[in-house]
């Protein structure tokens, strides 16, 4: 299976990622009892999270681990080029939402699973030196999901934490990208599906969310000491940090330029 390589416009980035100072990324050999193979797009069957969370009315035990960034809970996401989480049907969570492409043999694999860590169950999903569409690895990017039963403090509630030690590559050259720059490129944050979703600031933006961005995942934080991380509590359904109602929000964005049609490219297949 491969990608057609789709001619675009859009702009490459022509500078060069320095190295992260995060250290965010922790526990990461917990979570390391399941591994993807090598893949492009590729995504789990269900898996059981380990615990019930209530993600804003809607109950879950189980999720969809998606190559490409993100975790969902509705169906599978095999979409390589991140669209608007202001806009999906689909409950997700999205540290990175971008064309990861892991069968480079010096790309890393994503692997998941569950574990316990300071007494309470987690599960989590580590993609640590991954690299980018069409089999690239000259830059790789290393960040973490990791989701914590808190039923301690009410039935469903959780938390969620996005950890990030490198973003060296933000888009797939099926995206629109350039040796990693530029196009479509990633977007991180979360989406019920339905009426909520939030993303981080610099998301889509080309070069914002790259270790040397104005938006470097690496440098900025939410809730959190540590470089890098940014931490999210869901109660009674809803998530803490309260964020903006999406009208608004969507307002906020295309007063930014960065509402638009999105492109729906498709991925060309063939037999070897």
């Amino acid at each position: 299976m491969f990608k057609n390589i789709i001619a675009s416009a859009a702009l490459a980035i022509t500078c060069v990622a320095t190295p992260a100072m995060a250290a965010a990324v922790h526990d990461a050999n917990l979570f390391t009892s399941n591994t993807l193979a090598a893949n492009d797009d590729s995504s789990t069957d269900l898996v059981d999270i380990g615990f019930s969370i209530n993600f804003y009315g809607q109950s879950f035990n189980q999720l969809y681990v998606n190559n490409n960034g993100n975790v969902s809970f509705n169906t599978r996401l095999p979409t390589y080029t991140p669209f608007s989480l202001l806009s999906t049907s689909n409950a997700m969570l999205a540290p990175f939402f971008a064309d990861v492409d892991t069968r480079n043999i010096a790309s890393g694999l994503t692997q998941y699973g569950q574990a316990t860590i300071n007494g309470r169950q987690t599960f989590g999903v580590n993609w640590i030196n991954v690299g980018y569409f069409d089999s690239k690895a000259d830059k790789t990017n290393s960040f973490q999901l990791i989701v914590t039963d808190r039923s301690d403090t009410g039935a469903g509630n959780f938390d969620f934490q996005f950890n990030y030690d490198n973003i060296s590559w933000e888009t797939g050259s099926a995206s629109g990208g350039t040796n990693g720059f530029g196009g479509s490129s990633a977007r991180a944050g979360w989406s019920n599906g339905t009426t909520k979703s939030f993303e981080l600031a610099g998301s889509a933006v080309n070069g914002a969310l790259l270790n040397s961005g104005s938006n470097a995942l690496t440098h900025n934080q939410l809730d959190s000491g540590v470089e890098g991380q940014y931490n999210f509590s869901v109660r009674n359904g809803a998530v803490i940090p309260a964020v903006p109602e999406p009208e608004t929000y969507a307002l906020l964005l295309a007063g930014l330029g960065l509402l638009g049609a999105v492109a729906r490219r498709r991925k060309a297949q063939a037999n070897a």
